[in-house]
């Protein structure tokens, strides 16, 4: 049932409307002027403001301006007897939802107050959504190693300074490249990550740059490339390793010129972009053997962050896997589980070729194949499943 409050200091408009949305089963509390109503929004979440303007003691803008204070994403919806058009605009650019004039059309005003419930609802779930992505990005762990990144990762993200991360395969540099952007500036902006090593190399300047309608066979519309789409935001180019010398030349020139130009297309298009890298290769040696542009090299890594392997930090193992095993249970809806100390011990003395994407399909397979409380002799049995074939 969505909540509402209704400020107004006119009484016999303040029990109307709490009698009318009742009746439409909406929860009503009402306030007879701002500080009386800011007082009620300091201790109650209300999906939806009815604020009437002209009130002693606190203007309706005055109080709107006070609620976006308190919650910049509030819902408020304007009332007022002495309504213009001047006074509508000054509303809506200071926030307001929507502003209705009085006398009130009962209709209009209960089809506002669906509209800015269900606004409300999708601003809630969105909130939830963004917690969960970010706890699916969570970066677990108390070595030294992923302290120093972290320190790295504050140090940096707020600057547009590019940034080459190398490591192996799993090892977590998407999630490097997604702390660097959700603390920066352009966190509001798109993240655009584009995995260089599985897009064809015929295909990779179209992605990158989009492509003009006829500009080849199956070009059958305009395209815009992800450089276009990141605008503002952060373009991911992870397996750069792996990417097209004639890519190569494009991507250098578009981080020299800020600009780009679509495949089959003359127009000069700027971006407003700032650009991670990420590669599993030896860069070095891709440059020795001509795989890899030198210059790009260096117009990538005005900062270097290198993410260690797993069998780096054996020492997070056991909050890795505690993490992976809670998250299992939550999203698969699994009865509660644990591990014994002997079994956290026997995944530390794994060698983990994969990092930490086959410790978290490793804990995946225990807590599928396990009891209540996985031990030592289960991890042994389950963990390594090619080894005991080779045996």
């Amino acid at each position: 049932m969505a909540k509402i409050l209704v400020i107004d200091d006119e009484r016999s408009i303040r029990n109307t409307l709490k009698e009318i949305l009742e009746f439409e089963k909406f929860e009503v509390e009402i306030a007879e002027d701002g500080i009386e109503g800011l007082e009620k929004l300091e201790k109650t979440n209300f999906d939806v403001v009815l604020c009437d303007i002209k009130m002693p003691r606190m203007d309706g803008i005055e109080v709107l301006e006070k609620i976006h204070e308190l919650d910049p994403d509030a819902t408020v919806v304007m009332i007022s007897g002495h309504g213009t058009i001047e006074t509508a605009v000054e509303a809506i650019k200071k926030g307001a939802y929507d502003f209705i004039a009085k006398p009130l059309d009962l209709n209009r005003l209960l089809i506002t107050i669906r509209n800015a419930t269900d606004k409300t609802k999708l601003i809630s779930e969105t909130k939830v959504l963004r917690r969960k992505i970010s706890k699916s990005y969570e970066m677990i762990g108390q070595s030294e190693a992923l302290e120093h990144i972290r320190e790295m990762i504050h140090r940096v993200a707020s600057t547009d300074a590019r940034v080459f991360i190398t490591g192996k395969n799993g090892t977590g540099k998407e999630l490097v490249a997604r702390w660097l952007h959700e603390l920066s500036n352009r966190a509001k902006g798109p993240f655009i990550e584009v995995n260089c090593a599985a897009i064809p190399s015929e295909l990779i300047e179209s992605e990158l740059f989009g492509h003009e309608k006829g500009s080849f066979t199956s070009a059958v519309k305009q395209k815009r490339g992800n450089f276009e789409l990141a605008s503002g935001g952060t373009i991911f180019l992870d397996e750069i390793g792996d990417m097209s010398l004639a890519a190569q030349a494009k991507v250098l020139r578009t981080l020299q010129e800020n600009k780009i130009t679509r495949v089959g297309g003359e127009k000069e298009i700027p971006v407003d972009v700032r650009v991670l890298a990420a590669t599993n290769k030896d860069i070095k040696k891709e440059i020795e053997a001509g795989n890899f542009r030198e210059d790009l090299y260096h117009r990538l890594s005005v900062i270097l962050i290198h993410v260690p392997s797993l069998n780096q930090r054996k020492e997070d193992i056991p909050l890795l896997a505690e993490h992976f095993l809670q998250q299992l249970i939550t999203e698969q809806g699994m009865p509660p589980k644990s591990f014994t100390e002997d079994a956290l011990e026997a995944l530390k003395a794994i060698h983990w070729t994969g990092n930490i994407r086959e410790l978290r399909n490793v804990i995946e397979r225990l807590a599928i194949l396990c009891d209540k409380v996985i031990t030592g002799n289960d991890v042994n049995t389950f963990a390594q499943p090619l080894s005991a074939v080779r045996k």
